[in-house]
């Protein structure tokens, strides 16, 4: 197994231009370090908040990765560029079909596109390696649960609206779930079943 080096993701991470994936007024304003509106009440998260949740994942080129939220293809782009495969999922169809503009753009070929509610996941493909969720669920989707391989990871933000706690979640044979408290974030809604208004 080739472990991305954390030297190899800051440097992609230094590169990319985050400006690239904003298409509206925002656009000045893409180099701070801070979420900004893409439309449809949906945001590009800060690029410290996304080197740090790449990083947590821990990726390399033997990964298949699920990402339940593609919007801008911001940190779809980080996963695409050190995993082997990205199955992602948008439900706003509009922002899914400019990501997939701007990803093959770039020359991305390893990124596959879902257009739908992403609490199902993607079972055709499972089991993944890695799954990223990037939006606030008020608990742990359990079908991603089991879409998650033996010894994989996922992120997801967990907890209420206004203020989550990132968990980094492994998936182990011997002791079952193992969570970690990466620090608080706050996120957009999860859309579907285990978003904040379908409590």
């Amino acid at each position: 197994m080739t472990k991305t080096p954390n030297k190899k993701l800051r440097e992609f991470f230094r590169n990319l231009d985050r400006q690239f994936f904003i298409d509206n007024d925002y656009k000045q304003f893409a180099d701070q370090d801070r979420p900004l509106p893409i439309g449809f009440h949906q945001t590009i998260s800060q690029p410290s908040l996304v080197l740090y949740m790449t990083l947590e994942l821990d990726v390399n080129q033997n990964h298949k990765v699920l990402e339940i939220g593609t919007g801008s293809g911001y940190q779809t782009a980080f996963l695409a560029e050190f995993a082997q495969e990205v199955y992602t999922i948008e439900i706003i169809e509009e922002l899914s079909k400019k990501a997939r503009l701007k990803l093959m753009e770039l020359g991305y070929t390893n990124v596959n596109y879902k257009i739908g509610d992403g609490t199902g996941g993607w079972p055709e493909f499972a089991p993944y390696d890695r799954i990223i969720i990037t939006a606030g669920a008020r608990e742990i989707p359990q079908k991603l649960w089991d879409q998650l391989k033996y010894g994989g990871r996922m992120v997801i933000p967990v907890g209420k609206p206004g203020l989550q706690d990132l968990l980094l979640i492994s998936k182990n044979k011997e002791k079952g779930r193992v969570i970690k408290s990466l620090g608080e974030v706050r996120f957009v809604e999860f859309k579907g079943s285990y978003g904040w208004k379908n409590q």
